[in-house]
């Protein structure tokens, strides 16, 4: 159930709440699979889903392509997708959205992928050590379009 020794990504509740592909996608977050968790997500953003959830989700796979843009060495496109993902999360407006604390989940990003921002061209810099963000659900489950 999303468990690792120290923490509970998310609940019962959640599973029965949102939709598998969003669930799924955050194991495979968590677990270092940034590329597969934008699958996950991808599947429902195709979907027939409502606007602000698509705005949600985009945000989510364009900060976990930004970590597996940051896997393969191309850290130019890794600060292309932090920018986009940034932006639609400000576009948003909201502090929570699917049980996920969007502040607490962009002071983690802004943490782990700020030093993108820090020169003209990313590829000049070593890459440092990268913790990305864990998804914690808040523990309330929230309606969503």
């Amino acid at each position: 159930m999303g468990e690792t020794l120290t923490e509970i990504a998310y609940t019962d509740a959640h599973i029965a709440a949102y939709p598998v592909e969003y669930i799924a996608g955050i194991d495979l977050y968590n677990a270092g699979e940034f590329h597969a968790a934008h699958d996950a997500w991808e599947e429902r953003w195709m979907g027939e889903v409502g606007p602000k959830e698509k705005l949600f989700l985009q945000a989510m796979i364009q900060s976990a392509v930004a970590f597996h843009h940051l896997d393969i060495g191309r850290p130019g496109a890794a600060r292309q997708m932090y920018l986009r993902a940034k932006e639609k999360f400000a576009r948003l407006g909201t502090p929570v959205f699917m049980s996920l604390d969007l502040d607490d989940y962009q002071v983690q990003l802004d943490s782990a992928l700020s030093w993108l921002l820090s020169v003209a061209d990313p590829r000049k810099l070593p890459v440092p050590e990268i913790n990305p963000p864990k998804i914690r659900l808040l523990s309330r489950v929230d309606e969503f379009d």
